[in-house]
């Protein structure tokens, strides 16, 4: 099978020679693709952060002039910035998309999960997201994880095989040669799929630049109401901070990533353009979770740990 990549670097140098960004959208609308003939009941993971911002523009034109054949799904906090939530919802009405939500909130309100004492609830994403693949019998669910993100991520494979009680094991990693991807699974299992695997934080941000794609404000510079706890700014909210003796600043910030506003930090930035932002994320030697997310300080091993539980 001749691949994408190999024909892009087979006529190197010709005025047919596809871009590297032409590579990587050819690469995960063919997943996309694959993922539709293969399996039954597939489901995007979408919070309005960048990638899965990018995930969804793709599977728009992998099946354009028809809808996606995929509902959304999302695994909501109730800690989120305000800013995404609209975005997301703004989204799904602009395109007609089903929307499935999973709340954590509704967890603790029922006693099946408990508030953590840092006030954080990344982690406890886990049990919703679990129960909604189960309550609707999704069978693959695409998740927006890059490889360039996390030593974890850097692992998994596009397809990415989860057992009957939503935990991922290394071992059971299958190979993938000439983009071929084996997507069979015993009844109670399912697949995660990652059609951004081999794309980097500057590669998403020149396809949305290229693209032209809306993004909420949050990843653009503006002013902001932070304080400063674990070497990074978090946003004051009804969540728990700030605590006594950490005082609230207004600084001039924009965020990376997205995700609970209990974990994720903004950094100090003026890139108020996608062209200033693509010359920031340049610059930096620092992965957006090495830089922005508590979550992933806890161990050294805290987010393997999670996927094995069934995390993202």
């Amino acid at each position: 099978m001749t691949t994408t990549a190999h024909l892009a670097g087979s006529i190197s140098g010709s005025p047919y020679a596809l871009s590297h960004l032409d590579v990587l959208e050819s690469e995960a609308v063919h997943i996309f693709r694959e993922v539709a003939g293969e399996f039954e009941r597939p489901v995007i993971l979408f919070s309005g952060g960048k990638d899965s911002i990018v995930m969804l523009h793709l599977a728009l034109k992998a099946f354009a002039p028809a809808p996606p054949p995929f509902a959304l799904l999302h695994v909501d906090t109730g800690h989120n910035f305000p800013e995404v939530i609209a975005y997301r919802d703004r989204v799904v009405a602009l395109h007609g998309l089903r929307l499935h939500v999973a709340s954590v909130q509704e967890f603790i309100d029922d006693g099946r999960l408990r508030e953590r004492p840092d006030g954080t609830r990344n982690p406890l994403q886990t049990v919703p997201l679990l129960d909604a693949i189960e309550t609707h019998r999704f069978d693959a669910v695409f998740g927006g994880g890059r490889r360039d993100e996390e030593k974890a991520r850097a692992k998994e494979r596009v397809f990415s095989l989860r057992d009957e009680f939503g935990g991922w094991d290394p071992r059971r990693q299958r190979p993938e040669l000439w983009q071929l991807y084996n997507g069979r699974h015993a009844p109670g299992e399912h697949v995660r799929v990652f059609p951004l695997s081999n794309w980097t934080e500057l590669d998403v941000w020149q396809y949305i630049a290229r693209e032209k794609i809306e993004i909420p404000g949050i990843y653009y510079a503006h002013e902001r109401e932070v304080f400063r706890r674990g070497g990074m700014w978090l946003a004051a909210g009804e969540w728990g901070g700030p605590r006594d003796g950490e005082p609230v600043e207004t600084r001039l910030v924009r965020y990376r990533t997205v995700g609970d506003m209990s974990c994720t930090g903004a950094v100090d930035s003026d890139a108020e353009t996608i062209e200033r932002i693509i010359a920031e994320i340049a610059a930096s030697r620092l992965t957006e979770r090495g830089a922005t997310r508590a979550d992933d300080r806890l161990s050294e091993a805290a987010m393997e740990d999670r996927k094995r539980e069934g995390y993202f």
